[in-house]
């Protein structure tokens, strides 16, 4: 029998390998993991900030009357934009002319006894000088001619008052705006207590919300000058106004007031955010949603795929040296982008966990990383 040499097993070897290969039959391959890994790092962000808001124009004017009497004209239709000074209504200004004509009256009569109380005055003037009459008669003249003088000046101020009260019966637009609701029609009794209408000045338009106090500055919070006040919200980054639907109205407005007193019920402040209206697409009582971008500097974000929830905690996977997983509990922050969370604690800038596919992860499974 004859001995078989090694590179005799070696040529065997190799014609086996080949004739499986060419039976089809695939090798054992390592396979990459499904599961992706990220670095944490620290970044700045923005955050949008939101704040749930009611809108109102600037210069929002309750019409009211200010004398009473029948309603006769209703010279405006709801919804109309109107300029400052428009006729809105009128009311029946009869009773008002018959007192403006009775004032008038009235100060002609003050008028004639103030100029013969003036000639009284300026004869027993000269007759004293004659000492014809005593000072006595002089003094009483000019007593006489005082006292006409003052009945002229109260007459002519009941005169200004019946031209303001006749004035009153025509109802003027205070500003440019929108009609509101009309809330009487022509022939109903009105008095300086019924409100007519609500003019939106709708040139500008003021979102007003409720901000954070946590979300201020300290320093402003705490009360600081109006000049010091005005240098902070001019820092403040532009705001948008989302509406319930969802539309983003397209101009950006600014946070124009903010209340120095922290409200102790809610630990709000009050503030409001102004924004053009050039097209009267915004209108008193809408609400929405203002958005007001804050910076964050220097934090850990991480992607919302890698935090595993585990009834009230909050969990990701620590990829080891090993390539095994350790679980660790970490508070989070909502960035409001839907995607992504800011790490606050329980993570350390240089590890390394487990993003896609964390919710499918055990404790301490070994994880390879896919191929680049």
């Amino acid at each position: 029998m004859k001995t078989i040499t090694n590179s005799t097993k070696w040529f065997c070897m190799l014609c086996m390998m080949a004739a499986i290969q060419s039976c089809g039959i695939d090798m054992p391959k390592s396979k990459p993991s499904s599961f992706e890994t990220l670095t944490v790092t620290k970044s700045d962000i923005t955050l949008p900030m939101k704040f749930s808001a009611k809108m109102r124009g600037q210069n929002d004017a309750t019409i009211m009357p200010q004398v009473s009497g029948q309603l006769t004209q209703i010279c405006v239709s709801e919804g109309q934009q109107v300029q400052k000074g428009t006729v809105l209504f009128k009311i029946d200004s009869r009773n008002a002319e018959l007192e403006l004509e009775a004032a008038q009256a009235n100060l002609l009569a003050a008028e004639a006894n103030e100029s013969s109380a003036k000639m009284e005055w300026e004869s027993n003037k000269n007759l004293f000088h004659k000492n014809i009459v005593s000072r006595y008669m002089l003094d009483n003249a000019e007593n006489n001619y005082k006292q006409a003088q003052a009945s002229v000046r109260q007459a002519q101020a009941t005169v200004n008052r019946a031209h303001v009260n006749l004035g009153f019966c025509t109802i003027t637009a205070p500003v440019t705006g929108v009609i509101g609701s009309i809330n009487y029609r022509v022939g109903d009794q009105v008095s300086p207590a019924s409100q007519l209408t609500l003019l939106s000045g709708n040139e500008k338009m003021q979102a007003e919300f409720s901000l954070n106090e946590s979300l201020i500055e300290e320093q402003v919070s705490l009360g600081l000058s109006k000049s010091d006040v005005e240098k902070y919200l001019h820092s403040l980054p532009d705001v948008t106004f989302v509406m319930k639907n969802g539309t983003e109205y397209p101009n950006k407005g600014r946070i124009t007031s903010l209340t120095g007193v922290v409200d102790a019920t809610t630990g709000t402040l009050a503030c409001k955010a102004t924004f053009p209206n050039p097209d009267g697409h915004l209108f008193s009582g809408i609400q929405g949603t203002v958005v007001l971008p804050m910076d964050e500097k220097d934090v850990m974000v991480i992607p919302q795929l890698a935090v595993v929830r585990l009834q009230d905690k909050r969990l990701v996977y620590v990829v080891q040296p090993d390539s095994t997983v350790v679980s660790a509990t970490i508070t989070t922050e909502d960035t409001g982008n839907g995607k992504d969370v800011i790490v606050t604690s329980g993570l350390n800038v240089g590890d390394r966990i487990v993003t896609v596919g964390a919710n499918n992860v055990q404790e301490g499974q070994r994880v390879l990383y896919p191929e680049n």
